[in-house]
């Protein structure tokens, strides 16, 4: 086990599926991504006249989960003011309804192995934004450690340094900058509930199948000889938690179902098959060589598919809303492969992911017809 990882242990995490799991921890990183541009120009002016450069933590290949599910303990920015370097921790709440602002112990402290107390770190900063007000504030560990108390946290199931709201509400500051960060990070937030949809959509077309699986080892053995039936296979084991003899074959079998002639609904099938196979194996370098080209191939593909109007088209018999959860779906799930593929596989073939959804050209299109067709937005 990584010594920089925490895997979680907690019951509400383990019963989460791996792409739920996910689909939690990119959530935290949309709003990462979409804070770093505003936190820059927030330095440049508490900072004057110094040179500033801040990253998240991983650089170009920043991973946002972790193959095993949990967290990691590496700080959420780096930063270099002139000659000198610290760290950022950032936490992001979106209402100020609760009576204490809480922050993870470790995070704030470390034990003296001498004395046996807790000491403040002195190698980080907190950068705590308050999303219904835009409203922010920057302070040092110390400054929790001096106005907060520990105490038990129900929604973490664990204890916590609690600052009271009325303690904590008189440092934050109003910035109007933050209203347009706010809100493409709801936006990005709408669209990955929305495509994340399509899982329990195909869950619920498939359940008969679940009920009908007698004999798990015959199924890992069968190799299918169609998209649908691979779909459909895929399916199944990732439901039991288990996994085909022969995954590589299995993997280089299923990249050559694509091609032009795909539709979004076969995107979304075939990435969501690559997905759940990729990550249970380790690839030569020959197969890794033609995932990547497969990768870049579908994402040429649904940029072909995309239409101005923040929809995608590529069949007469699938409706926009289908199309574009679709597409949405695919696009998400390709984000993460090449990000996993980047750190695990350092491959400088793929354009890395600067922001959630960089992929998608027309977004504020997008959320308005996805929000419109749910009835939600006229």
């Amino acid at each position: 086990m990584d010594a920089k990882t925490i895997y979680a242990q907690s019951s509400d995490i383990k019963s989460r599926t791996y792409l739920e799991y996910r689909k939690d921890m990119k959530k935290k990183a949309i709003a990462e991504l979409e804070i770093l541009d505003w936190l820059e120009s927030k330095l440049l002016s508490l900072y004057p006249k110094q040179k500033i450069e801040v990253s998240k933590s991983g650089g170009d290949a920043f991973l946002w989960f972790l193959r095993k599910g949990g967290v990691t303990r590496e700080p959420d920015y780096k930063v270099r003011v002139g000659n000198k370097n610290f760290d950022i921790e950032f936490q992001y709440a979106g209402k100020i309804g609760l009576n204490y602002f809480d922050f993870a112990i470790s995070k704030i402290t470390k034990k003296n192995r001498k004395t046996g107390k807790r000491e403040p770190h002195q190698d980080r900063k907190i950068l705590y934004i308050l999303k219904n007000n835009c409203s922010f504030a920057f302070f040092d560990p110390e400054w929790v450690l001096k106005n907060g108390k520990i105490g038990f946290v129900d929604a973490w199931r664990k204890d916590a340094y609690r600052i009271p709201k009325i303690k904590f509400l008189k440092v934050l500051k109003s910035d109007p900058a933050l209203k347009s960060v706010i809100e493409i990070i709801d936006i990005k937030n709408y669209i990955l509930n929305f495509q994340h949809d399509l899982i329990g959509i195909n869950k619920e077309k498939l359940s008969y199948l679940l009920q009908q699986v007698i004999d798990e080892q015959k199924i890992v053995k069968i190799i299918p000889n169609d998209l649908g039936s691979f779909f459909k296979i895929c399916f199944i084991l990732d439901n039991l938690n288990k996994a085909p003899q022969n995954i590589n074959l299995w993997l280089v079998y299923l990249l050559s179902f694509i091609s032009g002639k795909n539709t979004t609904e076969d995107l979304s099938k075939i990435i969501y098959c690559i997905d759940f196979l990729y990550s249970k194996t380790e690839l030569k370098q020959n197969e890794l060589k033609n995932l990547v080209e497969k990768i870049k191939e579908c994402f040429k593909l649904l940029q072909n598919f995309e239409q101005k109007d923040g929809s995608f088209k590529s069949s007469v018999n699938l409706s926009p809303i289908d199309e574009t959860r679709n597409a949405l779906f695919s696009i998400n799930l390709l984000e993460d492969l090449t990000q996993d593929l980047i750190f695990y596989y350092k491959v400088k073939e793929l354009s890395p992911i600067i922001k959630i959804y960089q992929n998608l050209n027309f977004i504020g299109n997008t959320f308005k017809l996805i929000y419109i067709k749910e009835g939600l937005f006229e």
